[in-house]
């Protein structure tokens, strides 16, 4: 059959734009994966996959004392009933739900290969079979009592829950993590014993504050064990804002070797890290000599984790060691921290923990009020029938005649009794055998019990005092069934303080080896091995020469100063090796063309420098603040118009030489310079139709020192000096004789 095309104008179009209909729709999807894939539920802590998930397993009668069944059998009924996903994503979640190296407290009771921390993946869904844990079921505690809002399902054939009652604190307990559009949440594991504490402290003191709640929930408790070094002020900021995080760190021993040896065994690895993988990058680093203070490493893992680490000698220091190996591998980790999740299933936001506790509480209230409203419900149907009961066998010969020779015996009963159609019905439901054991006394029993139950529960329904003592007490029961003294229940993940160590560890994965660092005048630089004191021999490129050596070692960091302000920060150990040319500097940085290098030297972090243009402005500067992370290097004398920086000198002494290139000198204290971080600076020297050309610190104990011409050192002392001797600013005096014609003290490092 040929269809027409719609033209404008004709049938049912409706203009849109472009713009309009993006939004509307990514809008849709965006709200979908938030609310139905990535955040959980701050109420039982799940995300709606886990939650059909545990439904299913209920509606296959898989509970913790009963039989396993596949899962295969298990994940056809979620993906047929509740998720309609692909069946691989359905048994992702599920095997995880049952690893007991990924969650905390597992709902998942699995039986057959379900992965290992190595990385492994489970075994296929047909090859496995799982049930329910006691945790799932107190998840599912009194979902028959009405407790608990239903929805249709996604055909509407039949209905699942919105969320389930949760008798179980799931959300903090077992944490969660997941991306979503525009946000994300990252919930740590922690231990039931110790939030079921910070719930009865909540209950007690509504306005508890966070300082106290962190006293009795001190931090996550993976499953995976491990050591928190995490400070207790972060701790708390984290548990207060719900953003933050933790550094995590395996835990380790030291076992003698004989002889003075000794090896490290890593008994517990870092949460969510693969064990092979782990040994797999110790190893690549091992053979690229990023680790000189370790051996060998060796996995002899069996049923419990034992990672072997052996020192390069024994000489090491294991803590030195440790520290090293935190640094660049997964033995420590960060893992943060995002409450970020569904408050009442629909509304994301970040919540603290004291926000996340009192709602999975106030949602336990409102599933006592609705279980007992359901109970309150039967009670009532129960003795209505009762009471029917009771006329029945106080009248049983009457209430037989009237079965067997009334056309009517419902309507009958209920005009001769004053019955409601309940009793009357219920009457005669009456199987002919269970008229023998209608005896007043089990009638009147049973009715005086539930009456009396009936008064208790309308009281409960009535006070808030009780409704709070009651979820008191079942958190009570739920903190006995997962004490701490039980091997689920007991604590993995200690604390402690990140030992305090001495040495650089920057400098611990670098052998330290003497080298000269050559940086050429066309600004090419190079790492010759050792100090050579004669470097006449050394060769350059045609129409290039030496402009600074500068004595090293492999750990140090190196300072190069440009012509622009900027200083560049190197690390000497990857400088290129001497016996070419080496590279050009502007490779390892990025500098403009239109502007050079001045001069190069090893950071010390306990000087300070004097820095200038050569228009004759400058100050001093702390070296630790000229340290640059990236290649764009660190802007700290700012220039301006055609000046350049020129004078880069270690602040030794108490006054300050300057020279300009029309051959005047001034000297001058050094308090009269300012100690900056960044800027212009102040004038150390007018020269007019000039520039600075350098600057010089000295001890007027000492006198003022200079290479002349043929390379002599010549020192001119204080008394000497007076007449060049003014006040920062002025123009200076003609310099000594014998100065250099270069307007040069010499070098300053």
């Amino acid at each position: 059959m040929s269809t027409k095309p719609i033209l404008p104008g004709q049938g049912p179009i409706e203009p849109v734009a472009l713009k309009d209909a993006l939004e509307e729709r990514y809008l849709a999807y965006a709200l979908s994966t938030i609310m139905g894939r990535a955040l959980p539920d701050v109420r039982d802590g799940l995300k709606p996959v886990h939650r059909r998930i545990i439904y299913a397993m209920r509606e296959l009668k898989l509970d913790p004392a009963g039989g396993f069944l596949k899962c295969a059998k298990i994940v056809g009924q979620v993906m047929g009933d509740y998720h309609p996903h692909g069946n691989q994503a359905i048994y992702d979640a599920l095997a995880r739900l049952a690893q007991d190296f990924a969650v905390r407290y597992p709902l998942v009771d699995g039986q057959g290969n379900f992965g290992n921390v190595d990385g492994d993946n489970p075994a296929a869904e047909r090859y496995t079979e799982a049930r329910m844990t006691e945790v799932a079921s107190a998840l599912l505690e009194g979902i028959d009592e009405e407790c608990v809002d239903f929805r249709p399902n996604y055909d509407g054939r039949v209905e699942e829950p919105v969320v389930l009652p949760a008798a179980f604190p799931n959300l903090l307990a077992n944490g969660s993590s997941g991306i979503a559009v525009g946000m994300a949440t990252n919930i740590p594991p922690h231990n039931a014993d110790e939030l079921c504490a910070a719930l009865l402290h909540l209950i007690k003191h509504p306005n508890a504050t966070i300082d106290k709640l962190v006293d009795l929930v001190p931090g996550p408790d993976f499953p995976t064990g491990g050591i928190i070094v995490e400070p207790r002020e972060q701790i708390l900021e984290a548990y207060r804002t719900g953003r933050g995080g933790f550094r995590l760190r395996a835990r380790w021993t030291k076992e003698e070797t004989g002889r003075g040896g000794y090896q490290i065994v890593v008994t517990e690895v870092p949460y969510q890290v693969q064990k092979a993988k782990l040994v797999e990058r110790i190893a690549e680093l091992l053979s690229e000599k990023k680790l000189p203070l370790l051996g060998d490493v060796r996995d002899e893992s069996a049923e419990e984790i034992r990672l072997v680490l052996e020192p390069k000698t024994r000489a090491v220091d294991p803590v030195v060691l440790m520290e090293s190996l935190f640094r660049v591998t997964e033995l420590e980790l960060r893992f943060g921290l995002n409450m970020n999740v569904l408050s009442a299933g629909q509304i994301p936001n970040v919540l603290s923990l004291k926000d996340v506790l009192w709602q999975w509480l106030e949602h336990r209230i409102d599933v006592l009020v609705k279980r007992t409203a359901h109970r309150l419900k039967k009670i009532a149907h129960r003795l209505e029938v009762l009471d029917g009961y009771l006329i029945a066998f106080l009248n049983i010969e009457e209430v037989i005649r009237i079965v067997r020779f009334e056309d009517e015996p419902k309507a009958a009963l209920i005009a001769k009794f004053k019955l409601t159609d309940v009793q009357a019905e219920a009457i005669l439901n009456l199987r002919l055998k269970s008229l023998s054991r209608l005896e007043e006394v089990e009638i009147r029993a049973e009715h005086d019990k539930l009456a009396g139950e009936q008064r208790h529960l309308q009281s409960l329904m009535a006070s808030d005092d009780l409704q709070w003592e009651t979820i008191s007490d079942q958190v009570k029961a739920t903190r006995e069934r997962f004490a701490k003294k039980t091997d689920l229940g007991r604590r993995r993940t200690t604390f402690a303080a990140a030992p305090e160590i001495d040495i650089d560890l920057d400098s611990a994965f670098i052998e330290k080896e003497p080298v000269t660092i050559i940086l050429s005048e066309k600004g090419w630089i190079r790492a010759m091995k050792g100090h050579p004191d004669d470097l006449s021999k050394l060769e350059f490129k045609q129409g290039d020469a030496l402009k600074r050596a500068v004595r090293a070692s492999t750990t140090d960091k190196l300072i190069v100063f440009a012509t622009n302000g900027k200083f560049f920060t190197l690390e000497a150990s990857q400088m290129p090796g001497g016996r070419g040319h080496g590279e050009p500097v502007r490779l390892m940085v990025d500098l403009e063309e239109n502007h050079d290098f001045v001069e190069i030297f090893v950071h010390d972090p306990e000087r300070k420098l004097l820095v200038a243009s050569t228009g004759g402005y400058g100050f001093v500067v702390a070296e630790t603040e000229l340290i640059a992370a990236t290649r764009k290097g660190k802007q700290v004398l700012n220039i301006t118009g055609p000046e350049e920086a020129r004078v880069c000198v270690p602040v030794d002494g108490d006054h300050v030489a300057t020279m300009g290139d029309n051959r005047k000198m001034l000297v001058f204290p050094l308090v009269e310079l300012n100690e900056m971080t960044r800027g212009k600076g102040v004038i150390l020297q007018r020269i007019k139709d000039g520039a600075l050309s350098d600057v010089r610190v000295f001890k007027k104990s000492e006198g003022l020192t200079w290479l002349d011409s043929a390379g002599r050192t010549f020192t001119l002392p204080w008394t000497e000096l007076k007449e060049w001797v003014g006040e920062r600013a002025q123009a200076g005096r003609m310099a000594p004789k014998g100065f250099p014609r270069s307007n040069k003290f010499g070098p300053g490092f």
